[in-house]
């Protein structure tokens, strides 16, 4: 720390105490001085009338001059020493009361003056080396009441004004100013000076320290992490540039923490309304599967009994498919929610992604779109360690996807390989083209890519529910584009090592 900025302060804050130091300590310098004089007297009295050499009244007299630089100075001291060593040789040096001068008398003296000297340096340097130790622990103990109060500040979308009341307060400061880089904001706490504002923004523009003797104001940078993240202005103050320095770290420590207290609130937030969502989504599937039941259960009976004209055949066969397609959307509203659970936990086991595959395509209802997929198989497949239901319902998911959104008739090819110990399973499909902007938003819930809305419709809850059960299985899933050809959407899956291996499928 350079000594010439800690005594900045101080130098500036001497203009107030001026009239202090012209007059109570001079006073209290001559109450000093008169006090060691009147001792002087008394023991030159006590000496003389009992006699006493030399020796013996020149130590009294030391003393005497000892304890006057001590808390009068080097000015009282001095005339404490002329008037001892003139009384030395008035009454004690022979020819007695005579100023006739002798060596003696002129040791003495240099004795006295030398004492005085180093006696009252001494003093000044031990008095001055206290009072600084007490300014430093009362701005110590101030600015463990500031961190007190700042750390334990409610929650507020803006700190800043706390930080900076709590600073003005505690040190008694004409006014404290804050700078925020991240929000761009500037907070206050009393009446600041009209520049203020452009010294604490240079202050963290610049990235250092500086201070104001005029308006006695310390401009610190606020850093946090090695970077600055603001800046702080203390104005009216002549504390060191230490406890400066710790008031702008602290105050970059609780705009951070603030900062993660929001973070937390905004997630916990977060999770609230996703638990709702799913327990809405919840409820709603369950509310609508069972009239859904009894409206396919009437339509496939009245089909079944016949006798009706072709008119009504063909509304009761539109009124069964679309309860059929109102029950698919309560059965992916269902998984959803459950997806959505705290408790959700997948119940694994070691299964090969090929097999599933296979399942996937024999549950197509149509046998010409179960034709139109080819599953490529490699050799020595590894397995993954997935739950079976789960891993089947987003193959599943993904070939229906590219049976929908395919040109009709064009093949769909699903393969199996094995990258950097991870299984990947991509679905590729002719026709529509993902477009790049979209190819991450898929994949949210109730969001369909624009280039799908003429295309036949859907709910935009298939690849989010892929997405939920592939991440559930430490795994990834992602889309691309083939331009001139169509779409990709592959998931990856970790691979089971190799001893779970030998001994699932042993």
């Amino acid at each position: 720390m350079n000594a010439a900025e800690n005594r900045l302060p101080e130098l500036a804050d001497r203009r107030p105490r001026v009239f202090f130091a012209r007059h109570g300590i001079f006073f209290g310098n001559l109450r000093c001085c008169c006090l060691a004089l009147a001792g002087v007297g008394v023991c030159t009295w006590v000496s003389f009338t009992l006699g006493q050499g030399f020796a013996f009244t020149g130590f009294l007299y030391l003393v005497f001059v000892v304890l006057a630089a001590m808390y009068g100075g080097f000015q009282s001291a001095t005339l404490v020493s002329v008037i001892s060593a003139a009384c030395l040789n008035y009454f004690f040096v022979p020819p007695i009361f005579s100023f006739a001068n002798s060596p003696a008398n002129w040791v003495a003296l240099g004795a006295f003056e030398f004492t005085a000297l180093v006696i009252s340096r001494l003093s000044d340097r031990a008095h001055r080396r206290t009072v600084e130790v007490e300014r430093l622990y009362e701005e110590m103990e101030r600015l463990y009441q500031t961190s007190r109060r700042i750390l334990l500040l409610a929650s507020s979308a803006e700190p800043g004004n706390l930080i900076a009341s709590s600073i003005c307060e505690t040190f008694g400061l004409k006014a404290v100013q804050l700078f925020d880089a991240v929000t761009t904001t500037m907070y206050s706490s009393g009446e600041c000076p009209a520049d203020t504002d452009r010294q604490t923004r240079d202050a963290y523009l610049l990235g250092s320290d500086a201070f104001d003797p005029p308006t006695r104001s310390w401009f610190c940078v606020l850093s946090f992490g090695g970077r600055p993240v603001g800046g702080l202005a203390l104005v009216g103050t002549a504390m060191t540039k230490s406890t400066a320095t710790a008031l702008a770290s602290l105050s970059a420590i609780a705009f951070d923490r603030a900062r993660v207290l929001q973070k937390e609130f905004r997630a916990q937030a977060d999770r609230q309304t996703e638990q709702l969502r799913a327990s809405v989504l919840d409820a709603l599937a369950h509310q609508f599967k069972t009239p859904l039941a009894v409206a396919r259960t009437a339509s496939s009976g009245l089909l079944a009994l016949g006798g009706l004209s072709e008119l009504q055949t063909g509304f009761v066969t539109r009124i069964d498919q679309q309860a059929r397609r109102l029950d698919d959307l309560a059965s992916q509203l269902l998984k959803a929610a459950r997806l959505e659970a705290t408790e959700f936990r997948p119940q694994r086991k070691a299964l090969l992604l090929s097999t599933l595959a296979h399942a996937a395509v024999r549950d197509i209802g149509s046998a010409l779109d179960r034709e139109r997929v080819r599953v490529a198989v490699p050799s020595g497949e590894t397995p993954v360690f997935a739950d079976h239901e789960l891993i089947l319902t987003s193959i599943t998911q993904l070939i229906d996807n590219a049976v929908k959104y395919s040109d009709p008739g064009s093949p769909i090819d699903v393969g199996i390989a094995i990258k950097e110990g991870r299984v990947v399973l991509s679905v590729r499909s002719k026709g529509l083209v993902v477009a790049r902007a979209d190819r991450e938003r898929i994949f949210e819930r109730f969001y369909r890519a624009i280039d799908t809305r003429h295309s036949p419709s859907g709910t935009g809850l298939g690849l989010s529910i892929v997405k939920k059960i592939v991440e559930a299985h430490q795994g990834n899933v992602w889309a691309s584009g083939e331009e001139g050809y169509g779409t990709t959407v592959s998931i990856s899956l970790p691979t089971v090592p190799a001893p779970v291996h030998e001994y699932a499928f042993a």
